[in-house]
C-alpha cells in the first residue's frame, strides 16, 4: 500500500532537514536518498523537492552554494544552518509525540529518534 500523499507531504521537510544535517547535499542526492530510505516507496521528483529547498532558504533554515561535481560542472549544494537544526528538533518532537500517541492507542510503547 503506497504512503498517503498527505504523509508523504507532512514528513518532506524533517526528511530533508534531517539529511541535511548529516552532511551537505544537492537535489538529485536527496531525492535518492529518500528512496533509498523509504525502500522506494518515496519517489520524490524535482517539482516537488525544490519548492520545499526555496521555502526553507527563504525562511533561512538552508542555505545553497555552487560547488564542483565529480565532472567539473557546477551544481547547487544545499546545507542547514542553526536554524534549521533547530527546526528539525521541533519537528522530531512532534513526530515523536505523534507516533507516541499511535503506539499508546494501539497497545505498544515504542519511540523513534
Amino acid at each position: 500500500m503506497a504512503l498517503a500523499k498527505g504523509l508523504v507531504a507532512a514528513s518532506a521537510t524533517p526528511l530533508i532537514l534531517s539529511i541535511l544535517s548529516h552532511r551537505d547535499s544537492y537535489g538529485y542526492a536527496i531525492i535518492e536518498e529518500v528512496r533509498k530510505l523509504s525502500d522506494g516507496e518515496l519517489q520524490w521528483a524535482d517539482g516537488m523537492l525544490y519548492p520545499i529547498l526555496h521555502r526553507l532558504e527563504d525562511r533561512q533554515q538552508i542555505e545553497s552554494y555552487w560547488g564542483a561535481s565529480e565532472n567539473g560542472r557546477k551544481r547547487k549544494y544545499y546545507r542547514l544552518r542553526k536554524s534549521g537544526l533547530k527546526e528539525l528538533d521541533e519537528q522530531r518532537n512532534n513526530w515523536n509525540k505523534l507516533h507516541a500517541m499511535l503506539m499508546n492507542l494501539k497497545g505498544g510503547k515504542a519511540c523513534f529518534n
